[in-house]
């Protein structure tokens, strides 16, 4: 049993009626598996099923590739404050030509704490987002990037591993931005040598201290994972970033492919068995309550 309360900062809503590109059309495979059982609506009541009597009081919505993620942010401010989830970070392509505007419109809204702009490039196309690996670099990417900072939000950072060195040069050549590393870096191999890409490249992005980290995507990551097989990510991105900025997600209903709600959690419960109270509650609350600004 969950001595701690629970703060979700990472799970997705989704109703179809809304369009979702990416669930429509030709079945595909990607790196979060087979999305067909992914491809129905997914809204708040199904989300309350899968939490369950855990200790849940709040939690984050994170855009979930709408069409129009202008009209998904507004579909969620509508439901926040009254009970979960109780903030959103949303959709805004920071290269496009009227990105002001863009931010400027979900800023507005009083449930936004952050913006999600995908920035995933592998070589096969069955993993990557995004047409070109070098956006972080770019200098309209950039300047879409300062508009976020000026506006006050957080940015949601999601890349692969071998992308964590162009990640921790963004993070340190902007100081003031709060920057939130979604899924634990993905590690989508296990090999030795990918791993130990992947901690130097963490170790890179932990050492600006304007970034935080979400242990999260497990499944996404690792179809068969067990206790056993998650622990050394788990244990290794906790032991980098450090409690006060590392932070326990569900990624539902994703990695519902995986597991229920309630085995991501009760793994989540027994890795830190060890862990002081203290560091139990910034895990699986207090962090993120700080990242979000749900204080």
């Amino acid at each position: 049993m969950i001595d701690v309360d629970i703060v979700d900062p990472h799970h997705h809503l989704c109703d179809l009626r809304a369009g979702y590109p990416w669930l429509e059309g030709p079945a595909q495979r990607r790196y979060h598996g087979n999305d067909l059982p992914l491809r129905r609506d997914y809204l708040l009541a199904d989300y309350l099923a899968d939490v369950g009597s855990l200790p849940v009081v709040a939690s984050v919505h994170v855009e979930n590739g709408a069409a129009d993620p202008l009209r998904e942010a507004r579909w969620i401010d509508g439901i926040c404050g009254r009970g979960l989830p109780q903030a959103q970070v949303v959709k805004v392509d920071l290269a496009a030509p009227d990105v002001a505007e863009r931010i400027a419109q979900v800023a507005s809204l009083a449930s936004v704490r952050g913006i999600r702009d995908i920035l995933n490039w592998h070589p096969d196309p069955v993993y990557t987002h995004r047409d070109r690996a070098d956006l972080m670099m770019d200098p309209q990417w950039l300047q879409g990037f300062s508009h976020l900072v000026t506006a006050g939000l957080s940015f949601d950072l999601q890349v692969f591993a071998d992308q964590l060195p162009q990640a921790a040069h963004l993070a340190s050549s902007h100081p003031e931005a709060r920057i939130i590393l979604d899924h634990a870096g993905m590690p989508v191999a296990r090999d030795p040598e990918y791993l130990a890409m992947w901690r130097a490249g963490m170790r890179a992005l932990a050492g600006c201290p304007n970034t935080v980290v979400k242990v999260s995507a497990i499944g996404t990551t690792d179809h068969q994972w067990s206790v056993e097989s998650i622990r050394p990510i788990v244990l290794d991105t906790i032991e980098i970033f450090g409690c006060e900025r590392a932070m326990f997600a569900s990624n539902f209903p994703v990695d519902g492919l995986y597991s229920s709600f309630g085995e991501l959690y009760a793994a989540f419960d027994e890795i830190t068995q060890d862990f002081t109270t203290a560091e139990r509650a910034l895990l699986f609350a207090g962090t993120a309550r700080t990242a979000y600004r749900l204080i």
